[in-house]
Order: structure tokens, then sequence, then C-alpha cells
């Protein structure tokens, strides 16, 4: 299914700080909108100095930006179907002085199709629906950003491609498709390590965060959750708010 790319009007665009100021990002102020999860999956990439790290889906550029924040010297590459975000993501590059390059693509169209080597990394946060029927119509600029039109597996099977052997994948996801990841990826990775991301520590995990190593064979890890809020009053847990500041990461 082809998507009628989203075009924010100059006057749409925000910029607005990372990371504490760490860096910064401009993103449409309606939309498809950048957020807790791409903090979330950025800080989960321990990437190092000369690692090569593919987003796929990367939208304005925000997981990418962060992990460049938080890892210097990693090569970054971003794959993003919508022209219009692909161009925020290249200007969110210049802007922050990060090594990224933003490629237009689709990944249903496949990694081979980038005629590009191998990456160590490989990040996305793939849209959450592949059921149009079980998601009321998202808002304009959404869509692309909300629905999975060719459905998860074409996701996990670009993320497994892109990688090279031992590369690690690191996916956020809703917390209901955590069993549909594990066996979309264990085609042909494994040694998974599992992080639930709970609302307060008295509720179900709404997302997971899931990492796997290509040609894996470790046990499965399931880890410590992380807790984004108390009841406290304040708007974060001290250590979702260090994550989202930059001064903590997601070890695995």
């Amino acid at each position: 299914m082809t998507v009628a790319p989203f075009q924010p009007a100059e006057d749409n665009i925000v910029e607005h700080a990372l990371q504490g100021g760490r860096g910064r990002l401009r993103q449409p102020a309606k939309g498809d909108r950048a957020g807790m999860d791409a903090a979330l999956l950025a800080a989960a990439v321990a990437a190092a100095p000369g690692d090569r790290v593919i987003e796929a889906g990367c939208g304005a550029g925000a997981v990418l930006m962060q992990i460049a924040a938080r890892c210097p010297g990693v090569a970054l590459t971003g794959l993003e179907r919508d022209p219009a975000m692909a161009a925020l993501a290249r200007e969110n590059a210049a802007l922050n002085g990060a090594d990224a390059q933003i490629l237009a693509g689709d990944v249903a169209a496949g990694f081979r199709a980038l005629d590009l080597p191998l990456f160590d990394r490989a990040v996305s946060n793939p849209p959450f629906f592949d059921d149009p029927g079980a998601l009321r119509a998202p808002a304009e600029g959404k869509r692309g950003a909300w629905m999975a039109d060719d459905g998860l597996k074409a996701w996990t099977t670009f993320l497994l491609k892109s990688v090279c052997e031992g590369g690690r994948i690191v996916v956020i996801h809703r917390a209901d498709r955590l069993a549909d990841l594990l066996a979309l990826l264990g085609e042909t990775a494994g040694s998974f390590a599992v992080r639930g991301i709970h609302p307060y520590a008295d509720e179900p995990a709404k997302r997971v965060l899931v990492q796997a190593i290509k040609t894996g064979k470790a046990p499965l890890r399931l880890l410590p959750p992380l807790v984004l809020h108390d009841r406290s009053g304040a708007k974060h847990t001290a250590e979702a708010e260090a994550i989202l500041r930059g001064e903590a990461g997601l070890g695995w």
C-alpha cells in the first residue's frame, strides 16, 4: 500500500532540546512526534566508537540524534520512506553535527535493496499496528508511523538481514507483541534480553525493549523492569528522568 507522505508546513515545525540540552531536534508540532519511546530505544544502544548503526524507520531522527549524543564516534544510518520526515532527519543531523546519513526507502523493499555493507547494530521502533481493523483512523501524519502495512515480519526481516553475525538488534514495541517479536527475531537470532517498561510499578508493562544477537545461542534473560512514574507527583521516576536527560543508559 502506498501512503501519501506527510508534508509539514514550516510553521508546523518546532525545535526543542534533547537529553537536557545535549542535542536538538526539529520535528512536526503535530503528527508523528518522537517522545519517550525514542529516548528509551536510544538509551538501550551501547555502541562503541567505530560501530555502524542503522535505524529502520528513523522519522525525523530523534533516536539517531540521541545515540549520537550518547555514543561519540559511531557512524549512523537512518532509513525513512516519508520524504518530508527524511528531510527533517537530515536537517537534524546537520544541526547536531552528527555522523549520520539518511536514506529514502521502505523497509518492505528489504535490506539488500540498499546495497550497503552489514551493520554492527540495528534498531527500530516499528509501527505498533498491522491490522487496520484494530485501530481507529489515526490523525493526519501518524498513519505511516502507527500502521505496518507489510506486517511486523517485514521489519524483523529487515533488521535480521542488516546486521553481521554477532550483531545486535534492539526493538521497542507493545508489550502484547512480545511473543511475536521473539518468534520472528528468533528465526536467525537469539541470546534475547527483555526489559518491560511499566507506567507505574503496580501496573502491567505497556512497552518492551528486546535485544537479540544474530546467531546468538545464550538463554533468554528477563531483566529488571523500568518504571516510568511513581505516585509522588513527580513527572518521572529518578531512573526514567536520568535516561531522558542523557545521564544514564539501559544496560543489557
